[in-house]
């Protein structure tokens, strides 16, 4: 069992991380002009899941559902919490007290697995982004932003030990 204090350590870690990727996915979208996933998206699949409808020719046909933006941004900040308990699955929890940089960034390398084989396929956009108009772009695209989530991970660790 863990105590309270690193259950709310592992959930700052997470948000923070995920916090990190979304602030360097910003700052390519105004500086570069570098589109990022649009997690209402994210939500209106998740919505159409509990309807039973888990595949989508392309998300974009599906008709917006309530309150897809909210349970998109909160699923993906989730998500960023959860893929920080596999990375301390597999190193440990003392991670959390001396972070590495190396661990993290193969975390957020490895994290780009599931959208690659997941969220890209169910959203209609093909098995790590085989069916958009620029294949090659989208997975370079993604793994730059799994690997500024692992940053993150470093980043917002060390931040937490610090303080």
């Amino acid at each position: 069992m863990i105590s309270f204090d690193t259950a709310a350590n592992i959930v700052a870690t997470g948000i923070g991380a995920t916090l990190i990727m979304d602030v360097f996915a910003f700052a390519q979208k105004r500086l570069l002009g570098i589109p990022s996933l649009d997690y209402r998206l994210v939500g209106r699949w998740l919505i159409c899941t509990m309807n039973g409808q888990f595949r989508h020719d392309t998300i974009l046909q599906t008709p917006p559902r309530p309150f897809e933006r909210s349970v998109g941004w909160v699923v993906h900040y989730a998500i960023g919490v959860i893929f920080l308990i596999a990375l301390l699955a597999v190193v440990g929890l003392a991670w959390l007290d001396e972070p590495r940089l190396w661990p993290a960034l193969a975390a957020g390398l490895v994290s780009v697995l599931a959208p690659f084989a997941i969220m890209q396929p169910a959203l209609g956009f093909g098995f790590a982004a085989s069916k958009t108009p620029s294949p090659l772009l989208a997975r370079m695209k993604s793994v730059v932003t799994h690997l500024s989530y692992g940053l993150g991970l470093y980043l917002t660790a060390s931040l937490l030990v610090a303080l």
